[in-house]
C-alpha cells in the first residue's frame, strides 16, 4: 500500500499511539508493516500541525525551485534540522528533502567548476585537470551555462554523495582536488604579483 493510500485518520492514530507512549516507532513499524522512516515523518508533522497536516497534504504536489532552495539552505546553514524543515513546510517526506540537498550540493559543485573555467579564460583543459573530470564534461557544462544559466547545470551524473557519505579514499581524492586548485590559484597570484613588481620597477 502506498503512503497516499493511508487515510488522515489512520496516520493520526499511529502518531498518537507513539505520542501516548504506547509503542515505539519500531513496534509500530512491525505492527502495521509500514517503514519506520514513514512513521517518523508522520509523527513529526502531526506534533506540529495535528491531523490537518494529513488532510491538506498532497503526496504528488509540485514544489517550486525557490521553495526547494529555501528548505535546503535552512538545513545547510544550520538553521533547522531535516525533520524540523519537513514538519514546518509540510514536505511529503524527509527522504524527499534529503534528495533535494544531494542535488543542490551536486549542482553547486558544477557551478564552481564552470565559474572556475570562465574566470580562467575558459581553460577547459586546466579546469578538467584540477577537478578530475574530462575536458568534454567541462566544455559541455560551460556551454550549457552560456545558454541556460544556472538551469543548465542540473546534474546529469547521477546522485552526488556528500563528503560524509563517501569512503576515506574518495574523501582524500576530493581534498586533493581542493588543495590542488588552491595551490594553482596561489601560483597564479604570485605570478601576477611578480609582473606588477616588474612594471613598478620600470
Amino acid at each position: 500500500m502506498s503512503k497516499s493510500s493511508y487515510t488522515p485518520e489512520f496516520r493520526a492514530k499511529i502518531a498518537q499511539e507513539y505520542l501516548n507512549g504506547n509503542c515505539s516507532r519500531k513496534d509500530l513499524s512491525k505492527k502495521y508493516n509500514i517503514p519506520e522512516s514513514t512513521i517518523r515523518d508522520w509523527i513529526n508533522v502531526y506534533k506540529t500541525h495535528g491531523i490537518n497536516a494529513f488532510i491538506n497534504t498532497n503526496e504528488n504536489k509540485q514544489y517550486t525551485k525557490d521553495f526547494k532552495i529555501q528548505c535546503v539552505e535552512a538545513v545547510l546553514k544550520g538553521e533547522s534540522s531535516v525533520l524540523d524543515v519537513v514538519s514546518q513546510y509540510q514536505i511529503s517526506s524527509s527522504h524527499m528533502l534529503r534528495e533535494w540537498i544531494s542535488l543542490y550540493n551536486a549542482n553547486r559543485e558544477l557551478k564552481e567548476i564552470v565559474d572556475y573555467c570562465i574566470n580562467h579564460n575558459r581553460d577547459y583543459k586546466g579546469t578538467a585537470s584540477i577537478y578530475n573530470v574530462s575536458y568534454s564534461q567541462v566544455y559541455s557544462w560551460v556551454k550549457k551555462y552560456d545558454v541556460q544559466g544556472d538551469d543548465g547545470l542540473t546534474d546529469r551524473r547521477g546522485r552526488h554523495k556528500t563528503d560524509e557519505e563517501v569512503n576515506e579514499l574518495e574523501r582524500l581524492r576530493r581534498e586533493n582536488i581542493r588543495l590542488k586548485r588552491q595551490l594553482q590559484e596561489k601560483d597564479m597570484l604570485n605570478e601576477l604579483l611578480k609582473k606588477v613588481q616588474e612594471l613598478e620597477r620600470m
